[in-house]
């Protein structure tokens, strides 16, 4: 594998564009593209910082081998497997919260009419509307509770 492959690879495997690198390269985007098409090779000091950004040795940059080429192929699919299972986890969490709050919007509700059905004799203008909007803030305050302590976790993790 020549220089600009590897450096097609590693830019792709990281989900950078010719813009992102360059801007923490201090390169222009064409410059970026002329390394990547093989037209022209960075100087040193570009290929230094190629290798800091990327993680990976000068050797690796410059000297051709497929077991290099394995490496960067085999941290790529680890890469994109941990983005998959964090996208996973966190469709798992949304989907959860969802039940949880729904779950907890309709205790709120039950409370609210086997209370009103069994103990409260009197009229729904007194004291219906003032009870089921208490009820359903607390609900809204609990519901708020558990998501926030859920993406708390989930930064933490």
């Amino acid at each position: 594998m020549e220089f600009s492959e590897k450096l097609i690879t590693l830019r792709k495997g990281r989900n950078l564009t010719q813009e992102q690198l360059a801007e923490q390269l201090n390169a222009s985007r064409q410059s970026i593209s002329k390394w990547e098409s093989g037209q022209v090779i960075p100087e040193v000091e570009k290929i230094v910082e190629l290798s800091k950004v990327f993680n990976v040795t000068l050797d690796y940059l410059l000297k051709p081998s497929e077991i290099d080429e394995l490496s960067v192929k085999t941290d790529m699919l680890e890469q994109q497997q941990k983005q998959l299972l964090n996208r996973e986890q966190t469709r798992t969490k949304v989907f959860k919260n969802i039940l949880y709050s729904a779950a907890i919007y309709l205790i709120c509700f039950a409370v609210f009419f086997v209370g009103h059905y069994f103990y409260f004799s009197l009229e729904w203008e007194v004291w219906g509307k003032p009870i089921i909007f208490a009820e359903f803030f607390i609900a809204t305050a609990i519901v708020i509770v558990i998501w926030a302590k859920s993406f708390t976790n989930r930064q933490k993790n």
